[in-house]
């Protein structure tokens, strides 16, 4: 019982937010009497036992004192609080330096849940005017500077014993800091729950289009940390070095990346080393400034990143919050680093944010990039082939093919020409104009100026003309149209195009029911020849998608399971099986959706007959498998792979690392589906593993 993670095992409370050294340093002071783990409180000098919340507690102030510098005699356990005749105790007082009977930081550990802790904290300092409080459960922690007893404000950090508020509001803040102080990795909360804290304190009352108004900071922000793109290079170039001279801890300096016990802790100290007097001070930041002048600034910040950006905000688009709920927010968003390599933090926000707007209505959700990249690796696109995702959502296909042809993730750099000129080659389309939108901001981003992704119904491409008749709608969607026009097989139909890869998660949720569109597919009419009252939505992408690919192309798409299973859908698996070889068929666990749906799915993998790529024959051995690590957990939270010391694992881009069992993650997991398929597809000699 002296390791603390067997303390907290049962428990809601964690302790990865602490530095390692502080953990063994509370594990070394712990004696068992009685099988119970007991210590010396830090605080109240006297034996007391080691419970998880107390565990979160010591360390809290072990950190209090060690790191901020705050004295013993500034600190109090169970501060009474009075409301009235009513009497509550706060977990831990920072008295104000000045006045030592003023309550200055009220810091609530006895709620794990984060919205019950913040409204505790809300009540204790509108009871005893503290500007400050902290609430954390030892895996999770927030800051906040209370403005006024409706409102918290989130802040950077707590002031150090010899700072003030006004120093935290008003530092000199840079990229180099924003990797530093990132709340994700920091603070163990995801970009989607701080969206629903921002709901909960400004947003649901604001009177504004939550989605609208939250896309736009995402935006502005995206831009701003790309206004920096020359200050990443140099911290790039810094963790790349090979002979750096530098040692860590008295260990020898391992160049980042390539240590298997690697921390966000270890990026941090090597980040610190970095002088950044000449870095680019960020803008999406409350400094202090008045709420109206922090509008005024966030505004231009916005329409410069119109003008960046273009096609995916009218250039009249304004900021609808009002100036103290802009500021609220802006200080939510400031400390997290959207700009990450895989975007796998802004999807999982605007899956959020889209669903909110009944996206899951249509059953049509965003795909998890470890699955997205499983299909990428197993696919293996080319530099000059033609790529499409037909359904595609935020992006994560047509994205995550571009960062396999470029041979680079994001990088918030430029693209060269040439590789401009491969990325132009991959497509999007969705029917969803709210998710076209954020599709085509990630594109814009990773293609570095040009999209091709389209706002169209894919089902009924006979109506396209009335979109494509549409000037406002050419004006944002006629290039990528024209290339797209390119690639069809008989120029006066968009029926069928000739690309090379198609990889979609179409909606399965819902049917056609319209007689015009059933009637356009094979897979629209019964083995008598007469046309169905509806079919599955899924059904008739597959035969969409089948019409996209020129002969020896080659497809994944997710499918429900019941498609392969189901007496009553012999007839869909036969109009496969007579259309395309079946390459592979990869059963994903039920939590691969989870939250928004526990449908099990599979995914197909399959090439077109083609008399040279993929000569038909009528035997042929096909790649069956079954997920068993979804590297989600049975409510839909993603699964991190932790080290030794219980802290989530980092990859060598400084992002945590799923644990799932599809790929290998460039080696930071064992070989998955991915590296298995890999290996018989170069045995089985397929055209594009040869």
């Amino acid at each position: 019982m002296k390791n603390i993670s067997n303390i907290i095992k049962d428990s809601n409370y964690g302790f990865s937010i602490f530095d390692q050294k502080l953990v063994e340093e509370l594990e070394d002071k712990i004696t068992i009497k009685d099988g119970k783990p007991y210590i010396v409180c830090i605080i109240r000098n006297k034996e007391i036992i080691l419970k998880p919340e107390e565990v979160v507690r010591q360390l809290y102030a072990m950190k209090l004192i060690k790191e901020y510098g705050y004295s013993k005699q500034r600190i109090k356990f169970e501060h009474a609080i009075h409301f009235g005749r009513e009497v509550k105790s706060a977990d831990i007082v920072i008295f104000d330096k000045d006045r030592p009977m003023v309550e200055y930081i009220i810091i609530e550990i006895k709620k794990p849940k984060l919205q019950d802790g913040k409204n505790q904290l809300r009540s204790y300092t509108n009871a005893t005017g503290a500007p400050i409080a902290v609430w954390t459960n030892g895996g999770q922690i927030s800051h906040y500077n209370r403005k006024d007893p409706n409102y918290f404000e989130d802040i950077t950090d707590i002031p150090k014993s010899d700072q003030t508020l006004e120093d935290i509001l008003k530092e000199r803040f840079t990229l180099k800091d924003l990797i530093i102080k990132d709340k994700i990795p920091n603070e163990g909360k995801s970009l989607k729950t701080i969206i629903q804290e921002m709901e909960d304190e400004v947003l649901a009352n604001a009177g504004v289009d939550v989605f609208e108004e939250v896309f736009k900071l995402i935006f502005t922000k995206l831009y701003d940390e790309r206004k920096s793109a020359k200050d990443k290079e140099i911290i790039n170039y810094f963790l790349n070095q090979k002979d750096f001279p530098m040692v860590i801890a008295d260990k020898p300096y391992v160049k980042y990346g390539e240590s298997k016990e690697k921390s966000y802790d270890e990026l941090k100290e090597i980040i610190s080393e970095i002088d950044d007097s000449k870095f680019r001070v960020l803008e999406f930041r409350n400094t202090g400034q008045s709420e109206s002048e922090l509008k005024k600034k966030i505004q231009k910040l916005f329409d410069e990143a119109k003008v960046k950006w273009p096609g995916v905000f009218d250039e009249t688009s304004q900021i609808q919050l009002s100036p103290s709920h802009l500021s609220i927010s802006v200080s939510s968003l400031q400390d997290i680093k959207l700009f990450n390599s895989n975007l796998q933090i802004i999807d999982e926000a605007f899956e959020y944010l889209v669903n909110k707007s009944s996206k899951g209505e249509k059953g049509q959700y965003f795909t998890p990039r470890h699955v997205i990249d499983m299909c990428v690796k197993m696919l293996n696109p080319k530099a000059g082939e033609y790529m499409v995702d037909t359904a595609a959502g935020s992006c994560g296909f047509t994205v995550h093919t571009i960062f396999q042809i470029t041979g680079h993730l994001f990088q918030n750099t430029d693209i060269s020409e040439e590789e401009k000129e491969n990325v132009l080659k991959v497509f999007g389309i969705d029917f969803d104009e709210k998710v076209v939108r954020v599709a085509r901001t990630l594109n814009l981003i990773a293609g570095d100026g040009n999209t091709n992704v389209l706002h169209l119904n894919n089902l009924d491409y006979e109506r396209w003309n009335e979109s494509i008749q549409n000037r406002d709608w050419l004006e944002v969607y006629g290039a990528g149209l024209k290339r797209l026009e390119a690639l069809q097989k008989d120029k006066s139909s968009y029926k069928e195009f000739n690309f090379d890869i198609l990889m979609a998660n179409p909606p399965f949720a819902g049917d056609i029911k319209e007689s015009r569109i059933i009637h356009k597919y094979d897979l629209g009419y019964n083995d008598k020849n007469k046309p169905k009252s509806k079919v599955g939505r899924d059904i008739l992408f597959i035969e969409r998608n089948l019409n996209f690919l020129k002969p020896g192309g080659r497809m994944a798409i997710v499918l429900p399971q019941g498609r392969f299973n189901n007496t009553s859908d012999k007839n869909i698996r036969e109009y496969i099986s007579e259309k395309a070889r079946i390459l592979a068929v990869v059963g994903l666990n039920v939590n691969t959706f989870k939250p928004h749906t526990g449908t099990k799915t599979s995914v197909l993998f399959v090439q077109k007959w083609d008399d040279k790529l993929c000569p038909k024959v009528e035997d042929y051995p096909i790649f069956f498998t079954v997920s068993e690590k979804p590297g989600k957990d049975n409510s839909g939270e993603y699964v991190f792979l932790k080290n030794g010391g219980g802290q989530s694992k980092l990859d060598k881009n400084g992002h945590f690392i799923i644990n799932h069992d599809l790929h290998n993650q460039d080696g930071e997991l064992p070989d998955g589906v991915a590296e298995k398929f890999i290996e018989w597809a170069k045995k089985e000699k397929l055209s594009f593993w040869k």
